[in-house]
């Protein structure tokens, strides 16, 4: 999470109280946030060094794991909230993270860069593709393997079995609730697994 104000309003979406697991933690502000603020308990997950070193001077509890291993040493349901926020995009098994934040966490939120935003669309039939705030890097160096769209993840929460819900976008510091796909640079999905029966 690079923008306070967006890392505020996803944290909303986190129940007071919450044992929270944040895959990806970074340096632990969000953690920090909802601890402080929120009263939340939990732990982060973060593979870069530098990211642990400050998560423990932040005060936050954070083991050093790859994501890319998967969540084996986690049990179903052993937090209330597990967030993926900007991370997504940077694994190669996308869907299988998506199924373990699932199995997890009794909620999931995710956010992501929307590839589908107006702007970038404009670069692209261009000819180029977008470097943008939310998409700060050049094809040839950017961290993330793959891009994706508000939309798209809508057909993925479904095909896995996901039930949304909340969903909207965010840009500029506010919630775009009215056609997200093509309004906003960040895509916010809560969601849990569909009952059985339901």
């Amino acid at each position: 999470m690079s923008d306070r104000k967006d890392m505020e309003l996803i944290a909303e979406l986190v129940p007071p109280g919450s044992r929270v697991l944040d895959l990806g933690c970074g340096n632990g502000e969000l953690l920090g946030h909802l601890r402080d603020v929120r009263q939340c308990t939990g732990y982060g997950i973060e593979i870069d060094d530098a990211n642990v070193l400050a998560c423990t001077q932040r005060g936050v509890n954070v083991i050093q794991l790859n994501l890319e291993e998967g969540l084996a040493l986690f049990e179903d349901q052993s937090f209330d909230v597990v967030l993926q926020l900007d991370t997504l995009q940077h694994l190669r098994n996308t869907e299988k993270m998506l199924r373990e934040t699932a199995r997890v966490g009794r909620i999931g939120i995710v956010s992501f860069p929307n590839f589908a935003h107006w702007p970038n669309r404009l670069h692209v039939i261009g000819g180029r593709m977008p470097v943008t705030k939310v998409l700060p890097y050049q094809w040839y160096n950017t961290p993330n393997i793959r891009v994706g769209t508000y939309a798209d993840f809508e057909v993925l929460a479904r095909k896995d079995g996901l039930h949304i819900l909340d969903s909207f976008g965010i840009q500029g510091g506010r919630v775009v609730r009215t056609w997200p796909n093509l309004r906003a640079g960040v895509a916010v999905f809560k969601f849990e697994r569909e009952r059985m029966g339901a």
